[in-house]
């Protein structure tokens, strides 16, 4: 590990790797935060899954039909929320829950993706680069939109903390005081939407859908406040992702699942004493 603080000082690419974990790290925490307590986390998996269709959609359009625009990125974004809003949907006017709506978007979407990628000429490697990220490859522009996405999350949530506060925690008891639940809903399902998928693009599937869980749960064990959920959960993403690089630098191990690895055991140990302590 001493030789990661070496090279950290003069390697640009581990430079924005940390930058970039940070940086995550505020977005997951306190989107994560509302995913959890709503218990609506299993939606991480699904859209992250759900995207392969519309980066494969795009894909096609872009080397079959020459729409150069049409980027792969843009196609997963517009896939996520279109997710989002289905998962939203279907919960609200038809009271499925959450999951089975998930599983079933979650199995179309990879099928969707498969069928279109299947068409498209060549093998769509970077395609797949897209989709399964590495956090060591983070350029300074990936930096910049991470920080768009803080940016957004930070000032949406500031706006509509105590509507998702409500939503989250009592739907029937908001919609009878005249909150739209519905609208707020939707909103936390697209925030979530888009949180997924640009994180997904960057440091792949794998370490977003840990980080928007398990530091979440590890923190819930010692908070008592929705705010103080969402700071435990940041800092222990940042603590995840930044050990996780620093372990996995020197042998060269793959940097997300090591941080997947080191979050999945802190949140096993805590499991643990909470449970020795209630018995």
């Amino acid at each position: 590990m001493i030789t990661f603080f070496y090279d950290l000082l003069e390697m640009p690419f581990l430079q924005y790797a940390i930058i970039g974990s940070l940086l995550s790290s505020l977005a997951c925490g306190i989107v994560g935060s509302f995913v959890v307590v709503k218990r609506i986390s299993y939606i991480a998996a699904g859209i992250s899954h759900c995207i392969l269709g519309g980066m494969g959609a795009a894909r096609y359009l872009q080397v079959v039909h020459g729409l150069t625009w049409c980027k792969p990125v843009f196609g997963a974004i517009l896939s996520a929320i279109a997710a989002a809003l289905a998962i939203g949907w279907v919960s609200l006017k038809t009271k499925e829950r959450e999951d089975t709506a998930i599983s079933a978007l979650w199995a179309v979407g990879m099928a969707t993706g498969v069928i279109f990628i299947s068409r498209t000429p060549g093998y769509n490697e970077d395609l797949m680069s897209y989709l399964f990220g590495n956090i060591m490859m983070i350029s300074m522009s990936d930096i910049y939109t991470i920080i768009i996405l803080d940016v957004i999350i930070l000032v949406i949530c500031f706006l509509f903390y105590h509507q998702f506060v409500a939503v989250c925690f009592d739907e029937e008891f908001s919609q009878i005081r005249g909150l739209n639940v519905q609208f707020y809903y939707y909103l936390l399902l697209c925030l979530t939407a888009i949180t997924v998928v640009l994180l997904t693009t960057v440091v792949g599937i794998i370490l977003v859908i840990a980080l928007l869980t398990l530091p979440v749960a590890v923190a819930s064990r010692f908070s008592s406040t929705l705010r103080q959920l969402m700071v435990y959960s940041v800092f222990l993403c940042a603590f995840f992702t930044v050990f996780g690089i620093a372990v996995s630098y020197s042998p060269n191990l793959p940097a997300s699942s090591t941080t997947v690895v080191i979050a999945g055991i802190t949140y096993l140990v805590s499991s643990l004493v909470s449970f020795s302590k209630q018995s």
